[in-house]
């Protein structure tokens, strides 16, 4: 999985954590367990009742076992959502 991601390196990358948390950010860095180093990062939270939650976490460090899904993110598509106009239930965790 390493070498996948060196293609996501500074780029904008969407993570779902096994803890089905949903964090945006850049990615700066790997390492060999997947623990990633993002940059510039926020994670999104979803509800029912009210738009896309968006908290500021700044650099952010992810460990590799609690990674479920990565790939990259389209700034521009992105910029376009509204995300106060999104609803949905929140993210539940990974069943394995």
């Amino acid at each position: 999985m390493a070498t996948g991601l060196e293609s996501y390196v500074n780029h904008t990358v969407s993570i779902i954590t096994s803890d089905g948390r949903n964090f945006i950010g850049t990615l700066r860095g790997f390492d060999q367990t997947i623990n990633l180093i993002l940059d510039e990062s926020h994670e999104r939270v979803y509800s029912l009742t009210q738009g896309v939650e968006q908290v500021v976490l700044g650099l952010h460090i992810i460990r590799g076992d609690n990674v479920a899904i990565i790939g990259e993110l389209d700034d521009e598509m992105d910029s376009q959502l509204d995300l106060t106009a999104i609803r949905a239930e929140p993210l539940t965790s990974v069943v394995h």
